[in-house]
C-alpha cells in the first residue's frame, strides 16, 4: 500500500472513494516496486471521465515501456461520477490518497473528496499531532 501523507495534512477530508486505475503491464510492475510518488498529483474531470494527473510511475528500463507522467483514467460507474461532478461545484477538490492491491490482486485507488485547509488548520494539525506524540512519549516511559 502507497500512501500519499501529504493529503491528510493539506486537506480537509469529505468523504472518500476506492476506484479502479487504468495501468500497463510496465506500470504494474513498478506499483508493486513500490515506486510512485504520488505528491502533487489530483484528479480533474476530461469530458465526462476522471483522470489522475501529476502521478510518477517510474520507467523499469525495458523495451516495453510507459511513460512516467501522464493522465491515467480513473475506473468509475456514471453514477458516481456525476455525484462527484457535482460536489466540485462547491469548491471541493479530489485528490488520490493511497494506491493498494485488492484480494483479487486489481490496484485499487483511494480517492478523497476534500476541501483545501487554511493555515491556521495546518497549524492546528501540527499542534495536535505534537500533543499525541507527547502523550505517547509520557506513556511510554511511565
Amino acid at each position: 500500500m502507497i500512501v500519499n501523507k501529504k493529503v491528510k495534512f493539506n486537506y480537509e477530508f469529505i468523504r472518500t472513494e476506492t476506484s479502479g486505475i487504468q495501468l500497463t503491464g510496465s506500470e504494474v510492475k513498478a506499483i508493486s516496486n513500490g515506486k510512485i510518488t504520488m505528491s502533487e498529483s489530483y484528479c480533474l474531470f476530461i469530458g465526462n471521465e476522471l483522470f489522475v494527473r501529476n502521478m510518477h510511475i517510474p520507467e523499469n528500463g525495458t523495451a516495453y515501456t510507459h511513460e512516467p507522467i501522464r493522465d491515467r483514467k480513473l475506473l468509475l460507474k456514471r453514477r458516481e461520477l456525476n455525484r462527484l461532478k457535482k460536489e466540485l461545484i462547491n469548491g471541493l477538490t479530489i485528490v488520490p490518497y493511497k494506491i493498494f492491491k485488492n484480494d483479487r490482486g486489481l490496484y485499487k485507488v483511494e480517492i478523497v473528496l476534500g476541501k483545501g485547509k487554511n493555515l491556521y488548520d495546518k497549524r492546528q494539525s501540527i499542534k495536535d499531532r505534537d500533543i499525541k506524540k507527547d502523550v505517547r512519549r509520557d506513556l511510554n516511559m511511565g
